[in-house]
């Protein structure tokens, strides 16, 4: 078997997607516009981020959520993140440099954005 793509449930698809492509650098599908029931971002390798909308609003923990490895630094990519319309949820960092950040994106779903290379590797203190 293969992952097609990770889906997303939402009440904005197009708006969280845009989220979701200044986070990872992707663009959406050329055909995705505003309002539309769906919105896709195919990735340079592994599934798709496929967001659709659903009546309900989110609620609770999410039982699954991605995990980003920061391009240089945690706080950088996290100072990224916030200024795009994401909200620090947690932040999971020890002293030694171990450790992650839980954010949520606009519609509450939560991430995490783990050690990047130029973060402290605590395997060579």
């Amino acid at each position: 078997m293969t992952m097609r793509n990770i889906a997303v449930d939402c009440a904005d698809p197009y708006e969280l997607a845009t989220f979701w492509s200044s986070v990872v650098g992707r663009p959406l599908l050329d055909e995705d516009e505003p309002g539309d029931p769906e919105a896709v971002i195919v990735m340079p390798s592994g599934p798709a981020l496929f967001f659709q909308r659903v009546p309900e609003p989110k609620v609770g923990k999410n039982r699954l959520h991605v995990c980003l490895t920061a391009e240089d630094t945690v706080q950088a990519d996290v100072d990224r993140l916030v200024g795009l319309g994401a909200r620090l949820v947690q932040d999971r960092r020890t002293p030694d440099g171990r450790g992650w950040v839980v954010l949520a994106d606009p519609e509450g779903n939560e991430f995490c954005v783990l050690r990047g290379p130029g973060d402290p590797d605590p395997t060579r203190a």
